[in-house]
């Protein structure tokens, strides 16, 4: 009772209030590490990619990862969900920094052409009947599409863009160019999406 549980009842009464929010903070920033390594597997790989790869990329063990994500599919989900919040996240950052909301709409959208060009295998795990993935479609939907249209506002505000486009119609458009993207060389996505987007603008 002396040794051990002194220090932990210390821990607890002293320094743990400020070292949890630290804990957590770093738990945060290993998951995302991990679920970098993981992504950058799929984008090479395949959703197939061993397990041990990621692993190795994100510099942990193995039993690391089935301890954050107990199932390929778990692994696969938060991949996903991360990269659709690195989107979310982007858009204000973008419109705070550049030189013209236009702009940081071009930018926002390349990054969401990065996100449906280099899902390698991801789409195919997604139209899967498991359950996990069934309400990611919808979350997919629900935290991008009101950034698009911030970014769609604000241009359209500044007198750079038509004000009549919603924001799930260019989604959808540039989805729809992306098909298909990585299957013949001689199609370049990323310059019909530009194509796109300069037909947007008010000239």
């Amino acid at each position: 009772m002396s040794g051990g549980g002194n220090s932990a009842v210390a821990d607890i009464g002293s320094g743990s209030e400020s070292s949890a929010p630290r804990k957590r903070a770093d738990a945060r920033r290993n998951e995302a590490t991990l679920l970098e390594a993981a992504a950058a597997a799929f984008i090479a790989s395949g959703v197939d990619a061993p397990v041990r790869d990621i692993a190795a990329k994100a510099g942990v063990g193995v039993g690391t990862i089935y301890r954050h994500f107990p199932t390929r599919a778990d692994l696969i989900v938060a991949v996903y969900r991360h990269q659709v919040e690195a989107c979310v996240e982007a858009g204000p950052a973008l419109l705070a920094n550049s030189d013209s909301p236009h702009t940081a709409l071009a930018r926002w959208i390349n990054l969401f052409v990065d996100f449906l060009v280099t899902k390698h295998g991801l789409a195919e795990a997604l139209q899967s009947d498991d359950a996990t993935f069934v309400t990611l479609h919808a979350y997919f939907i629900d935290r991008l599409m009101p950034v698009c249209a911030e970014l769609l506002d604000a241009a359209a505000r500044a007198g750079e863009i038509r004000p009549d486009i919603e924001a799930l119609e260019l989604m959808r458009g540039v989805g729809n160019l992306c098909i298909g993207a990585n299957k013949d060389p001689r199609y370049d996505a990323r310059r019909m999406v530009e194509l796109l987007l300069a037909g947007l603008r008010l000239h």
